[in-house]
């Protein structure tokens, strides 16, 4: 996103695991992850559709590996939630149809020696808008969704179903972020909290959810008197999950990055393996972003990396600091190729991208999450950056003054 000054809104969302979409990225990555705890090198590209009461799962997978896709898909669906039929979905007595398939030998010739998986453009992005060096929007939408899924495990309040959104707009002032305007939070439930009419939920339901919810996410740092929380805005929302939308693989893309703030490349990242740079290469270019806004290089970097397929080496690399940057973008490129390896068999190694990590990432974004496999949010490159680019600089600027 540009900088920009005066006043603005911004609004991102998430969902949660329960959301159609979500269960079909989960089941994906849950073949990824199958695979790659046998066979490290397997090649996976899955994708999930789900709809009433069948799930299919298909694809292209050269392994050495046996994955029950059948008990899979079931464990996955039953670990959400939708273990019951009073959700009109059930892990017990849906369909599971397995429709895959195969590597194209043509892709593998190029894969094989260390080419990327595909062609395309990835994006990798940082701010110091949130500790995790991301929108503030996107986070708090997740850490709207967590909540709804925390709060329904526990049971704190039994009425709440598998699926759900939230939406949070957040008012900026010249860039940085004030307050939160407006809070949509969608989630399903049961019968038992609408009202005598059997359109609403109750009051009483919406301001729970709004206390057990909304207000231990924003606290009153970020919500003031004119916030304003809109619970199932359309009334109710009972029906849900695959019964009510039908879900696929890699339809929540942003959600999965940057809720909006950065671009995004043309491809997904659930259920593929490594060797595929629309999901690798954007996590290397997060790692990038991060460490760079992490040693003070900028406030705000956007990455892209463009790959061909076959080919090792990026075709393109660009960066943009947004008028933030203390050195000029061809100087940290320049510095980034030098401590970082863009090829695919680079990236994989940086990051142990060959382990079964893929799961965890499928719900409730794949950055600013600083939890156990997410290597590319660490920021471990960032002294090394800020040697080479900040101590040159202050080095040259000394020599400009010198001679003033």
């Amino acid at each position: 996103m540009q900088r920009r000054n005066g006043k603005f809104y911004f609004t991102s969302e998430s969902v949660t695991e329960g959301h159609p979409d979500k269960v079909c990225d989960q089941i994906s990555d849950g073949v990824l992850d199958a695979v790659l705890q046998e066979d490290p090198t397997g090649r996976v590209a899955c994708e999930t559709f789900v709809t009433r009461g069948m799930v299919i799962v298909g694809g292209e997978i050269t392994t050495k590996s046996f994955v029950d896709v059948d008990q899979l898909a079931r464990k996955v669906i039953t670990d959400i939630g939708y273990n019951h039929p009073k959700y009109g979905f059930d892990a017990a007595s849906c369909a599971v149809l397995n429709a895959i398939g195969r590597q194209s030998p043509d892709i593998a010739q190029g894969v094989d020696v260390g080419g990327a998986g595909d062609q395309g453009i990835m994006f990798g992005y940082a701010c110091r808008e949130t500790p995790e060096l991301m929108p503030l929007p996107i986070m708090l939408a997740h850490r709207l969704c967590r909540k709804l899924a925390d709060v329904r495990r526990s049971n704190d309040l039994r009425y709440l179903g598998p699926d759900g959104k939230s939406q949070v707009t957040v008012e900026y002032l010249d860039g940085r972020p004030l307050r939160v305007d407006t809070v949509v939070v969608s989630t399903q439930h049961t019968e038992e909290i609408l009202d005598r009419s059997g359109k609403q939920i109750t009051d009483k339901a919406r301001n729970e959810i709004i206390e057990a919810i909304i207000k231990p996410i924003l606290g009153k740092r970020l919500m003031d008197r004119a916030t304003r929380c809109l619970i199932n805005p359309t009334g109710k929302f009972v029906v849900g999950g695959p019964v009510s939308d039908t879900g696929v693989t890699g339809r929540k893309i942003i959600v999965d990055t940057y809720g909006g703030r950065a671009p995004h490349g043309g491809g997904a990242f659930s259920g593929k393996d490594p060797t595929k740079v629309d999901r690798s290469a954007c996590y290397m270019a997060r790692y990038i972003a991060k460490n760079l806004v992490a040693a003070g290089i900028a406030s705000e970097v956007t990455v892209q990396l463009a790959y061909a397929i076959g080919v090792a080496e990026p075709v393109g690399v660009y960066f943009d600091t947004h008028g933030s940057g203390q050195v000029d973008e061809s100087r940290i490129e320049a510095a980034v190729r030098k401590h970082f390896s863009l090829t695919p068999r680079g990236i994989i190694q940086t990051l142990k991208l060959r382990r079964p990590i893929y799961r965890a990432t499928a719900a409730y974004g794949h950055f600013g999450r600083e939890e156990s496999g997410f290597e590319w949010e660490k920021t471990d490159r960032a002294d090394v950056l800020r040697d080479e680019l900040l101590g040159k600089a202050a080095k040259s600027n000394k020599r400009v003054l010198t001679a003033a």
